[in-house]
Order: C-alpha cells, then sequence, then structure tokens
C-alpha cells in the first residue's frame, strides 16, 4: 500500500509542477537551473512563455510513469516503483540531454 500512495503522490506532484509551468507564462522560468543564473541580455534572446510550456509539457509527461507504476504495484508490490523511478530517470536523462543540445 505504501508504494501505491508513494507513486501517486509523485505523480500529482509531477502533474501539478507541470501545470503550474505551463500556465505561468514564462514566470516559473526564474526556477530553471543555469537560465535564472544567465545576465539579462542572455535571457532576451529566449521566448520564457514558450520555454515553461515546453518543460511544464514535460513535466506533466514525466508523471506518466508512476501512474503506470501504481497499476503494476497492486499486483507486484515495489516492482511498479522500482519500475517508475527507473523510467523517470532516463527520461530525466533524456531532458538533460535535450537541453545540453538546445544550449550549445
Amino acid at each position: 500500500m505504501f508504494y501505491i500512495v508513494f507513486n501517486f503522490a509523485m505523480a500529482v506532484i509531477m502533474f501539478l509542477f507541470g501545470i503550474w509551468f505551463y500556465r505561468s507564462k514564462g514566470q516559473a522560468s526564474k526556477f530553471l537551473s543555469g537560465y535564472n543564473m544567465k545576465s539579462a541580455e542572455e535571457r532576451k534572446k529566449y521566448d520564457e512563455n514558450a520555454m515553461c510550456k515546453v518543460y511544464g509539457k514535460r513535466m506533466m509527461f514525466m508523471s506518466m510513469p508512476f501512474i503506470v507504476g501504481i497499476i503494476i504495484d497492486t499486483y507486484h508490490q515495489g516492482i511498479g516503483c522500482l519500475i517508475a523511478w527507473g523510467i523517470w530517470f532516463i527520461m530525466f536523462i533524456l531532458l538533460l540531454i535535450d537541453r545540453h543540445k538546445r544550449e550549445y
């Protein structure tokens, strides 16, 4: 039961942060690591609203492994949580790679 609640909490947190980023109209960009440390001239090169929408969609999508984990955990306790975190970690690494490619 703990794994189901934990997966549900993680899915809700990721989804709510995604909605918040998506609807922030660029205001959430100050919470993106690295971007908030750029100078004002460098920040003018970016469309903050579009950037927040992209990150928001990605965060909402990153809640999906935890939903799948809930389903798996109803049949096999703990396995779904492990799989969800594994998939989430891979998605996070892909996000970092994509972000690195866009910046350089």
